[in-house]
C-alpha cells in the first residue's frame, strides 16, 4: 500500500472507510490505540472485534460475520512511517481533537510542536465557521455547534473562566475574547485546545458597557493579535499580544460626536485590519483601522421599519441583519452595503413560511456570529427559534436544540456569542 495515497481523496480532510458516514467514537478506537505506541501500532484493535473501524455496510452478509477487508493488516499499519503521523492527524475531522488530547502526554503536547502548525498550515481552512455561545441555566460554560455536521459540543474551558460569568464578544484566528459580565477583565481562549490567558488590568476603568473587536497580525495568531474595545465617552484602548500590554494611541477625531451611541448589541466586524461598529446615533457605522490608528465615521441611514439589527461581513463585504416590521407582519431581511453610494441594498431576506410563525407576534432577534455564516436566535412568548444564514449560498438553515450533557431539559442559547474558525494551533 503507497501511504501517500490516503492524500490523494478529493476532501481535504483525512478521510478513511469514508469518515464522515460514522460518528467520531469510531475513529477515537484508532487514535486511541494508536497513541500507545510511537510506531502507530493498531494490535490491540484487532483482538477486539467490537472495535473494527471499518463497519461491513454490505446488506448480504450475515451479522458477526467480519472479512479481511473489516479490519486494518497490521503488517501495513504497524510501521507507519512517522514523518507522515503528523500529516495524517491534521486531517482528521475537527472533532476527534477533543479526546485526541486525552490519549498521552506525547499527544497532547503535539498540538504546540513546531512541525504539527507546519502540517495544519498546509491544510485549508474549513470554509464556515464554528459558534461559541452561552446557555441560559449555565450562564459560565459555554457550547461549541459545527454547521457541517449539525452538532454541539460541550467543551471545558480553564477552571478560572468557569468561576465568572463571561460573555464571548469577538474572535479572530481560532481565538475567542471574553469579557466578564462587569465589563472589567478580558480573557482569549482556544476552545479547541484550552489555551487561556487572562489579560492584564487595563489602565482606564470604565464602568459602562464596552464594544469589543478583534483582529490578527498577519495571516494567523502566531504573528500576535490585537483587541479594541471602545466606551460610550469615546475612551478606547488596544491590547497587543506581542507587547502584552494595553495602549492608548490617540483620541478620538473632533468630528465624532461624544457620547457615542453605540449598538451594543450587534457585534464589531472585522476585515482585514480594520474593525467596524455599528453607531446609532447619528445612524452609520464607525470604524478603527489598527494599523494606521485611524478613526472613521459614516453617516449610513438604516432601511426605514427596521429594528434589532446587528453587523456582519462576507468575503470583505459589509452586511446588515435585522427584523423589518410593518404592520403585523414580522421578517428577517438581508442587506448589503453599497461602496459607491454608501446605502443599504436588500439582497435576501428569511422564507414566507417561516415569517408566518411570528404574524402579530412581538420578536426579538440576536445575531451570535457575523463571519460569513450568520446564527440568529429568534424568540417571542410563543416561540423560539435557532437558525443559520449562509451570506454565499443564501441558504437557512434551522439549528437543532442544544441541551446541557447528562441533562434532558433543552436550552435555548442566550442572545451572547460569536463565530470563530476552528483553529488547532492558535495560542492565546
Amino acid at each position: 500500500m503507497n501511504y501517500l495515497s490516503i492524500f490523494d481523496h478529493p476532501f481535504h480532510r483525512w478521510s478513511l472507510c469514508e469518515i464522515d458516514n460514522y460518528p467520531v467514537d469510531d475513529f477515537c478506537g484508532l487514535v486511541m490505540a494508536a497513541g500507545k505506541s510511537a510506531t502507530f501500532r493498531v494490535m490491540d484493535l484487532l483482538k477486539h472485534p467490537s472495535k473494527r473501524f471499518c463497519r461491513d455496510r454490505s446488506k448480504e452478509k450475515s451479522p458477526g460475520k467480519s472479512s479481511r477487508a473489516d479490519v486494518m493488516e497490521p503488517e501495513i499499519w504497524k510501521d507507519f512511517p512517522e514523518d507522515l503521523f503528523e500529516a495524517v492527524i491534521t486531517r482528521l475531522p475537527i472533532a476527534t481533537f477533543f479526546r485526541f488530547r486525552t490519549v498521552c502526554r506525547r499527544w497532547n503536547s503535539l498540538l504546540t510542536s513546531h512541525t504539527f502548525s507546519q502540517h495544519c498550515a498546509q491544510v485549508p481552512p474549513l470554509t464556515n465557521p464554528w459558534f461559541y455561545t452561552i446557555t441560559y441555566e449555565h450562564a459560565n460554560s459555554g457550547a461549541m455547534y459545527d454547521p457541517s455536521v449539525k452538532k454541539w459540543y460541550h467543551p471545558t474551558i480553564s477552571t478560572l473562566l468557569t468561576k465568572f460569568i463571561v460573555l464571548p464578544v469577538a474572535s479572530a484566528g481560532g481565538l475567542v475574547c471574553f469579557i466578564d459580565i462587569y465589563h472589567r477583565n478580558f480573557y482569549v481562549c482556544n476552545p479547541l485546545t484550552q489555551s487561556f490567558k487572562e489579560l492584564p488590568s487595563r489602565s482606564v476603568k470604565v464602568r459602562s458597557h464596552v464594544a469589543v473587536g478583534m483582529t490578527v497580525n498577519g495571516n494567523s495568531t502566531s504573528s500576535g493579535y490585537k483587541i479594541l474595545w471602545v466606551g460610550c465617552d469615546g475612551e478606547y484602548e488596544i491590547y497587543d499580544s506581542k507587547r502584552k500590554s494595553w495602549s492608548r494611541p490617540g483620541n478620538m477625531p473632533v468630528d465624532i460626536k461624544l457620547p457615542l451611541m453605540l449598538n451594543f448589541r450587534s457585534q464589531a466586524v472585522s476585515i482585514d485590519s480594520t474593525v467596524y461598529f455599528l453607531h446609532s446615533e447619528p445612524e452609520g457605522i464607525i470604524c478603527y483601522d489598527m494599523e494606521s490608528g485611524v478613526w472613521t465615521q459614516y453617516i449610513i441611514p438604516v432601511p426605514l421599519h427596521l429594528s434589532e439589527h446587528a453587523l456582519a461581513e462576507c468575503d470583505g463585504r459589509i452586511i446588515l441583519v435585522g427584523l423589518l416590521t410593518k404592520n403585523a407582519a414580522t421578517c428577517v431581511c438581508i442587506w448589503e452595503l453599497q461602496k459607491m453610494t454608501l446605502l443599504w441594498k436588500e439582497v435576501d431576506r428569511m422564507p414566507n413560511e417561516w415569517c408566518l410563525d411570528f404574524y402579530g407576534k412581538p420578536v426579538r432577534m440576536s445575531c451570535l456570529g457575523n463571519k460569513g455564516l450568520l446564527m440568529l436566535t429568534l424568540g417571542s412568548r410563543q416561540t423560539n427559534r435557532l437558525v443559520t444564514y449562509n451570506m454565499a449560498s443564501r441558504e437557512w438553515v434551522k439549528v437543532p436544540g442544544c441541551s446541557v450533557p447528562h441533562r434532558t431539559k433543552r436550552q435555548w442559547i442566550v442572545a451572547y456569542g460569536t463565530a470563530f474558525y476552528p483553529c488547532l494551533t492558535a495560542m492565546a
